[in-house]
């Protein structure tokens, strides 16, 4: 039977080590010598290295996949609003994730940067698209959203946002950022057939 904690010690190593350096420069030995286990109790848990930050990332997404299920339930809530506060909660959490090492001095490449961002945001769509895609359903279904492509929207939302609110892949400041954001709530707004000014608390980067 695995044994938990040794496999969070892993993650917790991983982690630790991702503020002084680059994924790249991180072997599997310094991961063990980390987490203060033999190096073949990790390939007891884990086939790679890849698959230890793969695990990672689906842990420090675990509440925000949680809060996104939890939302699809709460019919009562306007669809819009529930779509608000996922999205805080994954800001949120893909904020504390990234910023590894942010406070040191540790200069992160842009290589190693986009890596990373980029398996975060594979995983966040593909494991939220079926949650939001479900609250823009249930909008469609009580008349409160007007549009036939409920997962197309899902993973536009979800791409602009992950993109945008990260400057890895663009180098953003907060004022191209905040257009961006008023631009895709236009967007939602006018393709979903909403007034203007309906959704201005999806501005997140206010």
């Amino acid at each position: 039977m695995a044994d938990t904690k040794k496999y969070d010690k892993i993650l917790d190593a991983l982690q630790q080590l991702l503020t002084d350096k680059s994924m790249q420069n991180i072997s599997v030995s310094d991961i063990a010598a980390q987490a203060g286990i033999g190096k073949g109790s990790i390939y007891y848990y884990f086939p790679s290295k890849e698959a230890i930050l793969d695990a990672l990332i689906q842990r420090n997404y675990e509440k925000p996949l949680q809060t996104a299920k939890d939302l699809a339930d709460q019919t009562e809530i306007p669809p819009f609003t529930r779509m608000a506060m996922l999205f805080q909660a994954c800001r949120s959490s893909a904020a504390a994730f990234l910023k590894q090492g942010s406070e040191k001095t540790r200069a992160i490449s842009l290589q190693e940067a986009a890596y990373l961002h980029q398996k975060y945001l594979n995983y966040l769509i593909s494991e939220l698209k079926p949650n939001l895609a479900r609250i823009i359903k249930q909008g469609i279904a009580a008349g409160e959203i007007h549009f036939d492509y409920p997962e197309a929207l899902a993973e536009i939302v979800l791409i602009v946002l992950g993109v945008k609110l990260n400057n890895t892949f663009l180098s953003t400041t907060p004022e191209d950022c905040e257009y961006t954001i008023r631009g895709l709530i236009s967007l939602l707004e006018q393709g979903t057939g909403l007034h203007e000014g309906t959704l201005s608390y999806l501005n997140l980067s206010e």
